[in-house]
């Protein structure tokens, strides 16, 4: 690493908070190296407030870009010069690229979900799908299954602040694409737990699982689950969440974590910064391999 950093390296950054779990800093930074690109991937702490001035220094620095995560795919979005049509209509941004000084939004959240899927040898295109979470992540990966084939969506939320959003992709979803979305509160347990055992895949979109709610889960009572069904938590750390815990106890046969869509929706984000493809097996085996650790 040290022996690439020079007078040109290109810097990209990684913005969100809490942020420095990220293994995202791992999957570029060895990906340039493999590749012999002069770049460099660091992650930065950024709330809310710090955005609007973080955003500045990617202009002010010549940074080629940056990944953005939670709490700010969509608050970023004021403060781009323009989105791509994905972006725009999912709402939320996760991939930002500099062409000098014009800064463009893109969000690879929901291509990068269902390509992990396809990497398991799993399609849950023409089925149903249960999903918590209406956020950047939640509602990419809701717009992008609707898009893809999935043949029915059943949205939970808080009524909080990301309910507005929820409601949108619902809308979104049934005037824009074939599948049939619904929207319900979390609050509604029974239905809660009638949707999820209608369905041929789970996922859990939200923060809960992740540090500091790393005990926590939506979901406690592993009867929610049926062994023939997938599992799948955004969350990558911990490697293993409450709620993949749960799954197991259940003896659910597919049940995953968020390093595979992290990794499916980071290669996108690497071509759209350097033009080329990254190495994802090479990629893969060093993420996966750490992970077992």
């Amino acid at each position: 690493m040290v022996e690439r950093l020079d007078g040109h390296t290109i810097l990209i950054g990684l913005m969100a908070y809490p942020i420095r779990h990220s293994m995202s800093p791992t999957m570029h930074n060895n990906a340039f190296a493999k590749l012999g690109l002069n770049y460099a991937y660091l992650a930065f702490d950024v709330t809310n407030k710090e955005l609007p001035g973080a955003i500045d220094a990617i202009r002010t620095l010549g940074m080629r870009g940056s990944n953005i995560s939670m709490p700010n795919k969509q608050k970023v979005i004021p403060l781009l010069d323009k989105l791509d049509p994905a972006a725009e209509m999912v709402g939320a941004v996760n991939t930002i690229v500099n062409d000098n000084g014009v800064l463009t939004g893109y969000t690879t959240d929901g291509t990068g979900f269902m390509q992990s899927l396809d990497d398991e040898n799993l399609d849950i295109r023409g089925k149903k799908m249960t999903l918590a979470g209406a956020g950047g992540a939640g509602t990419a990966i809701a717009i992008q299954a609707a898009l893809d084939g999935v043949k029915e969506i059943s949205i939970f939320n808080l009524k909080d602040a990301h309910w507005e959003q929820a409601k949108k992709n619902v809308a979104t979803i049934n005037a824009q694409t074939k599948c049939k979305a619904t929207l319900h509160s979390l609050d509604e347990q029974d239905k809660y737990r009638s949707e999820i055992a209608a369905s041929a895949i789970y996922c859990d979109a939200t923060g809960v699982g992740m540090k500091p709610l790393q005990d926590q889960s939506l979901i406690t009572d592993p009867s929610f689950f049926r062994q023939d069904m997938i599992v799948f938590d955004t969350v990558y750390a911990p490697r293993e969440t409450k709620l993949m815990q749960i799954a197991k106890k259940a003896g659910v046969k597919h049940v995953f974590n968020g390093l595979g869509m992290m990794l499916e929706q980071g290669a996108q984000a690497f071509k759209l910064w350097t033009g080329e493809d990254m190495p994802v097996d090479y990629i893969h085996e060093l993420l996966f391999a750490d992970a077992s650790k």
